[in-house]
């Protein structure tokens, strides 16, 4: 456990960690909205006016056992990660990589096409592109 004085200095800076803390204890999701906590994968969202995109960091993993689904606005992302063999008669000191099954949930906008979803895994990268209905997506209006 870290050493933290029993009076911090920075009101705020603790306030921010508590909340940290009681997020990752709840498991409180992302979502497109910018509430980020920390978890495996890790994952980076962004926007653009034609789609949202998403980036899960997740090297390792065969792309045939990742499971991307859409449904009622929520993507999800599941999959397992195996647990690297140990030799026998070693002592592992530090094991900080994560293995065992993980699931990420973020919640999408409501102007986004579930049927125009494209998942590609690349170099530990699992970059998935969710389309915004043509509705949504901003026009020039010609003045006459």
């Amino acid at each position: 456990m870290a050493y933290r004085p029993l009076f911090p200095r920075d009101v705020f800076a603790e306030m921010d960690r508590l909340q940290r803390e009681m997020l990752h204890a709840f498991d409180i999701s992302p979502s497109i909205r910018g509430l980020a906590r920390g978890g495996y994968p890790a994952v980076n969202v962004g926007s653009t006016a034609k789609s949202i995109e998403l980036y899960t960091f997740a090297p390792g993993i065969d792309p045939a056992t990742l499971d991307v689904q859409v449904e009622k606005g929520v993507l999800t992302i599941a999959g397992e990660r195996k647990a690297e063999p140990v030799p026998e008669k070693a002592n592992r000191h530090i094991d900080e990589r994560f293995s065992g099954r993980f699931r990420r949930v973020v919640t999408l906008p409501d102007d986004v096409d579930p049927n125009a979803v494209q998942a590609r895994y690349r170099d530990g990268v699992l970059h998935i592109s969710v389309a915004r209905r043509e509705a949504a997506q901003p026009r020039r209006i010609t003045v006459q």
